[in-house]
């Protein structure tokens, strides 16, 4: 397998793809998060838009892992991280994260952000190992308690 991310644009049947990538990695999620993810609510249309609008890349043919990248005013915001089953434990997710850091030098971003669940403690300790530092802990609304934490990469 090709390990070199590619970009793809809005008119990309490969979008569809990566959607459902997305779909089957996040649903181990149910059930462990509240509130539920977000990606109940991606749709084609969703994804299609980020490409337009941010950066959605992919690794593999079919895609095996992907990432949606988002410019913001001082940071780079890493979201829908997603690296199919069969594929983990590759460095799939390691060379997506070092695409967002080049990304963001290329566009004179400072940081990449990222946001996780409370409940993804694993999730947590791989984002520190890889350098993210927690800079804030916020809820969803209708939640009087923190639901997801945001990590940051300092470049």
């Amino acid at each position: 397998m090709d390990l070199t991310p590619y970009r793809l644009g809005p008119g990309d049947v490969t979008l569809k793809d990566v959607l459902t990538l997305i779909q089957t990695t996040f649903a181990d999620m149910e059930g462990r998060i509240d509130p539920p993810s977000s990606m109940h609510w991606l749709t084609l249309e969703s994804v299609t838009k980020q490409a337009e609008t941010g950066e959605v890349w992919g690794i593999g043919d079919p895609v095996q892992a992907c990432v949606f990248l988002t410019p913001r005013p001082y940071s780079l915001y890493l979201g829908k991280l997603a690296v199919a089953r069969d594929a983990q434990r590759q460095g799939l997710a390691r060379r997506l994260i070092a695409l967002a850091r080049s990304r963001a030098e290329d566009l004179g971003l400072p940081n990449v952000e990222l946001q996780t669940r409370i409940e993804l403690v694993e999730n947590h300790a791989t984002f520190e190992a890889l350098g993210f530092r927690e800079i804030a802990r916020t809820a969803h609304p209708g939640y009087d308690r923190p639901t997801s934490i945001t990590y940051r990469l300092s470049l």
